[in-house]
């Protein structure tokens, strides 16, 4: 949805189940003391590991390394959570014997939001794929990408431009002409809270990334039998004082609330609807706030602006305990970064990174190829069990599943959404594009085309 998109940090070590892979004296998230490093992640069997890999010509590619960009904008959201995750997966698949025996080293992109197009041009000169990473405005570098045939595999991606581009593979769905939330906004308007989406707000920071964001919303809103009746841009840097929204959200009886920015700003929005008196049925938070800032900031008034947010078929942090995936994430940040925060866009990296591993490691010639090929195949994707089940053989395909979490002063908990399919909603209603919106960039857009990916 967006590129800065978080959880209440568990801890705890994971008890060895059955289907883990390790070996007797194995650490969570790698060996010490002599022991042998774990392979698997999840249910997906030897990740990373050792092997016998010769030199190569190919871009990033030598007989002892693979040079991986990660592209961020932690320079301007002072977010690392793209960073950490490259570091803390590649430790993890280090001490296990690389891909291949090759080391993985990431090479760190910072766009800074208005950087992409020189970072892009560097990833170009030294990187072997994108991995794991995202930028706000990553539609700015999509042609540079495609004319260096360089393969992404991002964690995340917001512009229309970049999203579905060629040489990319979403580890966590394209979504490509269709909404990614309609059903979390149909569970919202005509299950949980009735009659609501007869009067929807969307406010927005404002920037090319939501300014579109917001049209698509209305366009889902009205496919679903609501209507947008107030939308509101704020500067992208924040407003210091928000009670003027919250008193066009009042005068225009808006029921349900559409936020598209940063969490601390939503935090400060919601006191001032409480301070004036105007409670929300509900409101998307989006999971841009699913980390333990929100909560914290918003305090008591969550308790009269009930908040939610849809993590699109990934596994609640709340409830790693229930899936062995999801805790061993936790543990090998306990392990590798102790000091990072574990949130959802780390999950989204962990599966961008989970994807370009196997299908890299299932090549007995490493080649951009080779890896792009791979992945493609992966029509049952759940990134070892973090997540729902994607098909990333296609783009132009909806979400099958979903799954949402309430905001409290305590911290997120598990919504009741009517989950069907263990800790999802599947097969529910979907929201295909009507309207023209700009499509993602093509080799032929550049004068390139697929024979030109060696």
């Amino acid at each position: 949805m967006t590129a800065c998109l978080l959880v209440v940090a568990l801890t705890g070590c994971a008890a060895r189940g059955e289907g883990t892979g390790a070996e007797d004296g194995d650490k969570a998230g790698g060996g010490s003391g002599g022991s042998v490093p774990k392979r698997d992640f999840g249910t997906l069997k030897n990740v990373c590991g050792p092997g016998d890999p010769k030199p190569s010509e190919v871009q990033g590619v030598t007989g002892t390394e693979i040079k991986v960009g990660v592209f961020t904008d932690v320079g301007f959201t002072k977010k690392s959570e793209m960073v950490d995750s490259a570091k803390v997966f590649a430790a993890w698949c280090n001490a296990a014997g690389g891909i291949g025996g090759r080391k993985l080293v990431p090479v760190v992109h910072d766009a800074k939001l208005m950087e992409v197009r020189p970072r892009m041009a560097e990833a170009c000169r030294t990187d072997f794929a994108l991995v794991g990473g995202s930028a706000a405005l990553d539609g700015q570098g999509v042609e540079t990408r495609l004319k260096c045939m360089l393969p992404d595999l991002p964690a995340q991606s917001s512009q229309v431009q970049a999203r579905g581009a060629d040489l990319q593979v979403m580890a966590n769905g394209a979504s490509l002409g269709y909404n990614d939330y309609a059903g979390f906004y149909d569970w919202l308007m005509n299950e949980k809270y009735k009659g609501s989406g007869g009067s929807v707000g969307v406010i927005a920071g404002d920037s090319p990334v939501t300014k579109i964001m917001i049209d698509q919303h209305t366009e889902t809103v009205e496919g679903l039998g609501g209507k947008v009746t107030y939308t509101g841009l704020y500067p992208a840097r924040g407003v210091s004082d928000w009670t003027p929204f919250a008193q066009a959200l009042k005068d225009k009886k808006v029921k349900g609330l559409m936020f598209l920015g940063d969490w601390r700003q939503l935090a400060e929005l919601l006191q001032s609807l409480t301070n004036i008196g105007h409670r929300l049925d509900w409101i998307d938070s989006t999971n841009n706030a699913y980390g333990p800032g929100f909560p914290k900031l918003s305090g008591a008034a969550l308790e009269s602006q009930p908040s939610y947010a849809d993590l699109s078929g990934l596994h609640p942090l709340e409830k790693a305990a229930d899936n062995s995936a999801t805790q061993q994430i936790l543990d090998m940040f306990a392990k590798y970064a102790p000091d990072a925060e574990v949130n959802l866009p780390v999950l989204r990296s962990f599966s961008a990174w989970l994807v370009f591993a196997k299908a890299a490691g299932e090549c007995a010639e490493l080649t951009r190829k080779c890896v792009l090929e791979n992945a493609q195949k992966e029509t049952e994707w759940t990134a070892g069990g973090l997540r729902a089940p994607l098909d990333l053989s296609t783009k132009a395909a909806p979400a099958p599943c979903w799954n949402a979490v309430k905001a409290t002063p305590n911290g997120w908990v598990p919504a009741d959404f009517g989950a069907n399919n263990g800790a999802y909603r599947c097969d529910d209603v979907s929201h295909k594009y009507e309207n023209d919106y700009p499509a993602p960039v093509k080799l032929e857009d550049v004068g390139k085309s697929m024979a030109d990916l060696k």
